[in-house]
């Protein structure tokens, strides 16, 4: 977790993690990885920031990808310092609708931070539901944890019921499990299932391995269905269970062992 410290604030404090002596060049990070286990942002973004010249390693400006940093280096974003805190926290929400998955929004609608303010350790979100879609949403500080969870080759499957508007045909359903084009590129094989219908609407269950942009919806537009109603269940094995809407829980150890491998 990130502390930005202004110079205002008068303190200028280094990473809990470093020492010092010979342990030195063996704790040696690349300053991209370092960024993003600050949860300064993800390792793509704090690349960006390096080679825009925003990141000072000892006072000065590093713009060299693969830099490294070592126990001692004091390393500023926009000229405040980070380091981590300590304590990792990893949390699972059960996000109603009409909360934005971000720390802040400029449109002033109502995040999700709002349900873990009492928490007092700043998360961040792992991923992100729509403001219209409910149902697990992964919160931490942990930054390394953000980017294993989240990188495409470690994408664990994600489950979701949604309701939608009219009653798909087994070659339907198929269609979906082939894949799909959405945005120009077909979905990856997936699994959905049927699991009632009344009324005109159907229930229906879709195990999927990508995190596109609001994906699942796209699936069903893409074979003539409009999504009334979508819930994640599930990431990996790691399930919704009976948590309450608007309520979270902290993951157990083996959650978050699971959800940290490849």
């Amino acid at each position: 977790m990130v502390f930005l410290k202004t110079d205002r604030g008068g303190d200028y404090m280094r990473s809990e993690n470093y020492k010092s002596g010979n342990d030195e060049k063996s704790e040696e990070i690349r300053l991209q990885k370092y960024l993003a286990q600050c949860n300064v942002a993800s390792r793509r973004a704090a690349e960006k920031m390096i080679t825009d010249g925003r990141v000072r390693v000892n006072g000065d400006v590093v713009t060299v990808l693969g830099t490294k940093v070592s126990p001692g280096d004091i390393v500023e974003v926009d000229g405040s310092p980070v380091y981590e805190e300590k304590k990792k926290v990893y949390i699972m929400l059960n996000k109603p609708v009409g909360y934005v998955t971000t720390v802040s929004d400029d449109e002033d609608r109502s995040t999700v931070m709002e349900l873990v303010d009492d928490i007092p350790q700043r998360l961040y979100p792992v991923g992100r539901l729509d403001i219209n879609t409910e149902g697990l949403l992964l919160l931490t500080n942990d930054g390394d944890f953000m980017q294993k969870v989240t990188h495409p080759r470690n994408e664990k499957k994600k489950i979701y019921q949604a309701v939608i508007s009219g009653i798909p045909d087994h070659y339907e359903i198929e269609k979906l499990e082939r894949g799909v084009y959405i945005d120009g590129r077909k979905t990856s094989p997936a699994k959905a299932e049927l699991i009632s219908a009344q009324d005109g609407k159907a229930l229906v269950e879709l195990t999927i391995h990508e995190g596109r942009n609001r994906q699942v919806r796209k699936m069903f537009e893409a074979i003539g269905y409009r999504v009334v109603y979508l819930r994640r269940l599930a990431v990996g094995n790691v399930i919704l269970g009976n948590l309450p809407l608007g309520k979270w829980r902290r993951l157990n150890p083996n959650e978050v062992a699971y959800l940290m491998k490849g």
